[in-house]
């Protein structure tokens, strides 16, 4: 039998409550949000560029459709939305708290500047958003 040395042990708890902390603190306080009327929390995203096109997914589970705004300025798209705190929530003790709620913003910077939306869709918790490069050879 192996004897656990419990400074081993309370390293790695340590690390592990710091690692969290620092997890939370990026999606709860944002550097770029000093304003509190301003987005709190920016969700991940995937770009990927052929010849004609780019195609942006963006994690937004439990977020509906109709809050979304989706912006195109030259080369940068702007997605902007809310995700709302479940009812239960609201009148519950949070033991808890990993995924990021209120306001988000996700500002994606693509290299070409003459871009259009072809379509968008969100299914399954996953905003998909398909550019295509104005000019671009079919």
């Amino acid at each position: 039998m192996k004897i656990r040395d419990p400074t081993v042990w309370m390293w790695s708890e340590a690390l592990d409550l710091l690692e969290r902390a620092d997890r939370m603190q990026r999606q709860f306080f944002h550097l770029g949000a000093q304003c509190p009327s301003g987005p709190v929390w920016e969700p991940p995203v995937d770009i990927f560029e052929t010849a004609q096109q780019f195609v942006v997914l963006a994690a937004l589970p439990g977020v509906s459709s109709s809050g979304l705004s989706i912006v195109l300025d030259g080369g940068v798209v702007t997605v902007r939305g809310q995700r709302a705190m479940p009812a239960i929530g609201h009148n519950a003790r949070i033991r808890s708290v990993e995924i990021p709620y209120g306001r988000f913003e996700r500002r994606i910077e693509l290299p070409a500047t003459s871009l259009r939306v072809h379509e968008h869709s969100l299914a399954d918790g996953c905003l998909t958003l398909v550019l295509h490069k104005t000019g671009a050879p079919p």
